[in-house]
């Protein structure tokens, strides 16, 4: 299928700007006008190709493993395209991002492009809102999760001959509290949002099932730790290993619970 034949050479366009990103951090040269290029050519083939499957089946990448992953792919390589195109000083970051996409990468070449079936309770506009603010929250996540990496690897003295020509420490810590406090606003609304889905569409604001659990625990872990960058003053290390931790809750609530759960939630990220 012409989908499919889309999305394949979008991927192959992704690893191919990643790994010009990292071959630019590792040997210390400047390819970024090539690297923003290809990202740009593999998001256009990556846009026609949702756009093909999204017409040929009547609904969006929301139901099945493989659109899910798909949408998600596209988004977070979206979110951090921009800012590699609008930060040029965080640039380098790059080599900590590509290799979290190359992996979700590996894991939809894994998944089955098999068509899916649209629940009942999916025909609402509340589903494109809700979901729209987690990959707005997601796509944040991952830029901030770029330069926590960035720090923790300056601990090592391969690390700081890697990253020596991006800003220091503070700034680079700033840059991600600013991220995550982005995504805290986005994961805010995407739970509000979620909540009038389901009230829409089983009668309940909110039931405590496994995902609605586990996106307000993400939520809480994403307060608490813009809560202590505040108030405690931390250092540069500390606020990366935070924003490293809220990344991997955030990553296990998007792609590991809905799809070992049973209720209604199931699939709906």
């Amino acid at each position: 299928m012409i989908e499919l034949q889309l999305l394949w050479t979008a991927l192959v366009l992704y690893v191919v700007a990643g790994s010009a990103a990292i071959f630019s951090v590792v040997w210390r040269r400047r390819p970024e006008r090539l690297v923003l290029t290809l990202m740009a050519a593999g998001l256009a083939l990556h846009t026609a190709s949702i756009a093909t499957r999204w017409e040929r089946l009547g609904h969006g990448p929301y139901v099945t493993m493989f659109e899910i992953l798909s949408s998600n792919i596209w988004s977070l390589m979206l979110a951090f395209a921009i800012a590699f195109w609008r930060l040029p000083a965080i640039r380098g970051s790059a080599a900590v991002v590509m290799p979290i996409l190359f992996i979700m990468m590996g894991w939809i070449m894994m998944a089955d492009p098999g068509d899916g079936s649209l629940p009942s309770s999916y025909h609402t506009v509340w589903l494109f809102i809700h979901i729209g603010f987690g990959k707005v929250f997601l796509g944040a996540t991952l830029v901030a999760v770029g330069l926590a990496g960035v720090i923790l690897s300056r601990r090592t003295a391969l690390g700081l001959r890697w990253f020596e020509r991006l800003p220091e420490d503070v700034r680079l810590d700033d840059l991600a509290y600013r991220c995550m406090a982005i995504g805290f606003i986005f994961e805010s609304l995407m739970l509000v949002a979620g909540a009038i889905w389901a009230q829409d569409a089983w009668g309940r604001y909110w039931a405590w099932d496994p995902l609605e659990t586990w996106a307000f625990l993400t939520w809480l872990v994403l307060g608490i730790a813009l809560h202590a960058r505040v108030t405690y003053k931390l250092s540069p290390r500390t606020g990366a290993m935070l924003v490293v931790g809220v990344f991997i809750v955030a990553f296990l609530t998007f792609f590991g619970v809905p799809f070992i759960s049973t209720t209604p939630h199931k699939g709906a990220v």
